[in-house]
């Protein structure tokens, strides 16, 4: 770096190598060309006045260029410019009496909402931009590292997501093919590889995110990059533009020494008084002897030739010269000056503002990303624990829940009953009764029950299921036709029995089906439902007075069966059927597919689609409205998983069009002309 002089040391000749010490007064003309009077006679030439560098609060408060054309136009000073300086010197420079107005009125370095104690802290160091441009490097090599972090985590996540979701299908599509249990055990191992998928997709959802925070990430990085270099290469340019600026004035002093030593020799030589070389010697300038040989060569060889008029004539020539070399080292001085004053009152905080901008930009978006990964890790989690144990019952089972569900009691009798049914007719193994000469013994008495006093009939095929008691027999999780057929009956009695309360006690309910009940509540009334459904009143105060429990119950009786109401086999059709664009021709067409569906189904769907008939028409009080009813039930009427990968959401969309439809022409699909007659 170039050594730093007072200003004031042209303008008064003192200096004491550190600051400024001259007059207060001749700081406010920095510029004014010096006008320090030429000795006969001088053995210290006066030294280069290089301007000093100023306190922070002369500095002005200008924005940092953002680009090469600002920063060009940023370099050439003008009268606003000198203005500027001129009003923002240092108060320690200023005079004793100053008023505080003057105080008051000198610009600011930067807005308030910037740190400005820092960057006064780093214009007062000599390496505050080295140490800016390192700082940058640092933040730039962490936010990279966040940025990978990111981005393996991301493959972990995705890989570990895509890996459960196949593995949830598989084993469910395996479990289907195979001859495995039925009743609550299938209905549990299908909800439980369900929860599998939504963590799965919950994951999928996680490392789509990581993605992005690791590209945004690199991104800034790079960019910050690209700024730190414009901003170093700025620098670099001013700091040469000075340095070349000081050269320039050294060798303009050289020149001034030089014909100054001249003039002195002339002098000499016209008092008549012999030049010896001891006092050239003790005068010699920084040149040392080749400054003596070019003033001698210059002089004319001063110490021959002793004409007075030929002296004179070299003293004129020797004074032209020493006023124009003047003249070119203080204009060198005072372009030095201006530079100095430029680059230390306007350029260099400007570029150091650029940098801390850049180093608070990268380090705080760097802390957003991590605080937003802090945030959507910790959401994840939180996540899988709501898939895990659900609060509320809109929000489906919980794994622990779902487990515990197994009933594997009923699962058997359930079994037994359904196997007997089929097989009772068929002779297996030895028989039971048979003539008493072929050794068969006599049939027991029959045991009658005094509490259900049902005579038992050994003879009958189904024995086996008429020693069941009837009241055990589940509902939940029950195939529908078997529950039909098992309580001979064209419409479950579970769905009369609760469709029934809620028309007489909830119809005008705000929010009726969408409100989901207490799950306590719920739970127990299913029980209740299980056990003995006969013998459940849901007319007492207990079930009527919050009728949203009974249609909770409902709802889960529905998500529940081991095969959905609309089926597997035809939810691709009513899917294809439900994306046709004409009112009419979606009309046809559903209408053709529920009709294909089996007699159970489309009895249970008929009957049903009736009660749900009669919701909407108290929609007034109800607030309940076709989309309303199509959004609660499009979930629960069709099978939960779409097919042929198709995205969720958009097959959600799709069923509940479908759901929306066949409401809408209830009557066309399923009241005929007779009925209504």
């Amino acid at each position: 770096m170039s050594i730093r002089v007072a200003d004031e040391t042209v303008l008064s000749g003192s200096n004491d190598g550190h600051g400024i010490v001259g007059s207060p007064t001749a700081t406010h003309s920095p510029h004014a060309p010096a006008q320090t009077a030429i000795p006969a006679s001088s053995s210290n030439p006066p030294n280069a006045a290089i301007p000093s560098r100023p306190s922070l609060s002369s500095k002005s408060s200008s924005s940092p260029p953002r680009s090469s054309t600002e920063a060009d136009l940023a370099t050439k000073p003008s009268p606003s410019t000198t203005a500027r300086w001129r009003n923002s010197l240092p108060p320690a420079t200023q005079r004793s009496d100053a008023t505080s107005t003057t105080q008051t009125e000198t610009i600011t370095v930067v807005e308030p909402s910037f740190d400005e104690g820092v960057l006064r802290a780093l214009c007062d160091l000599d390496c505050g931009i080295p140490l800016l441009l390192d700082r940058i490097k640092q933040s730039m090599v962490s936010c990279r590292e966040a940025s990978a972090f990111f981005k393996k985590r991301a493959v972990l996540e995705e890989e570990f997501g895509r890996s459960m979701q196949k593995l949830a299908k598989n084993t469910a599509d395996l479990y289907a093919m195979n001859d495995g249990k039925a009743g609550s055990f299938v209905n549990a191992w299908q909800t439980t590889m369900k929860i599998h998928e939504i963590i799965a997709e919950n994951r999928l959802r996680f490392a789509s995110r990581l993605n992005e925070m690791s590209e945004e990430l690199a991104s800034l990085a790079k960019e910050v990059d690209k700024n730190r270099k414009v901003a170093k290469d700025l620098a670099i340019r001013y700091e040469r533009n000075l340095q070349d600026s000081e050269i320039t004035t050294e060798k303009s002093k050289a020149r001034l020494d030089t014909t100054m030593e001249e003039l002195a020799r002339i002098l000499l030589q016209k008092e008549g008084e012999p030049a010896k070389d001891s006092v050239v010697q003790t005068r010699t300038p920084a040149g040392g002897k080749r400054a003596i040989g070019k003033a001698v060569a210059k002089g004319g060889l001063l110490l021959k030739g002793r004409n007075p008029q030929n002296i004179q004539r070299q003293e004129d020539d020797i004074r032209a010269r020493v006023q124009s070399f003047s003249q070119s080292y203080h204009k060198s001085v005072q372009e030095t000056q201006g530079l100095r004053q430029e680059y230390f009152n306007f350029q260099l905080p400007r570029i150091l503002r650029s940098l801390k901008e850049c180093a608070d930009e990268i380090d705080l978006g760097t802390q957003y990303h991590l605080t937003r990964y802090a945030f959507l890790f910790e959401s994840i989690v939180l996540s899988d624990g709501s898939t895990l144990a659900p609060t509320g019952i809109e929000d489906g089972p919980g794994l622990k829940s779902t487990i515990e569900s197994i009933d594997n009691r009923s699962d058997f009798k359930v079994y037994m009953q359904n196997y007997a049914y089929a097989h009772g007719g068929v002779q297996r193994g030895p028989r039971r009764t048979g003539p008493e000469h072929e050794g068969f013994l006599p049939p027991l008495p029959q045991h009658i029950d005094r509490a259900n006093p049902i005579p038992h009939n050994a003879n009958t095929p189904n024995s086996s299921h008429s020693q069941l008691p009837e009241r055990s027999r589940t509902t939940f999780g029950v195939d529908l036709a078997e529950q039909m057929a098992r309580d001979g009956v064209e419409v479950p009695l579970i769905m009369v029995k609760c469709c029934e309360a809620i028309e007489k006690h909830g119809i005008t309910t705000v929010g009726v089906y969408r409100i989901g009940g207490t799950m306590s509540k719920v739970t127990r009334l299913k029980e209740k439902l299980d056990k003995d459904l006969d013998a459940t009143n849901l007319d007492a105060e207990e079930w009527s007075g919050d009728i949203s429990n009974v249609t909770s119950v409902l709802k889960l009786w529905l998500r529940e069966l081991p095969e959905p109401l609309l089926t597997l086999q035809l939810h691709q059709g009513f899917l294809d059927a439900a994306k046709i664009e004409s009112d009419r021709l979606r009309h046809i067409r559903l209408h053709e597919r529920v009709n294909d569906l089996p007699d159970p189904n489309y009895a249970t769907l008929k009957y049903f689609m009736g009660h749900l008939h009669r919701i909407v028409q108290q929609e007034a009080q109800n607030s309940m409205s076709i989309g309303n009813l199509a959004i609660v039930f499009g979930p629960t009427l069709f099978p939960p998983t779409a097919p042929n990968g198709e995205d969720g959401l958009a097959g959600a969309t799709i069923q509940n069009k479908a759901i929306e439809t066949i409401l809408e022409h209830y009557t066309d699909i399923f009241v005929d002309e007779s009925e209504v007659a």
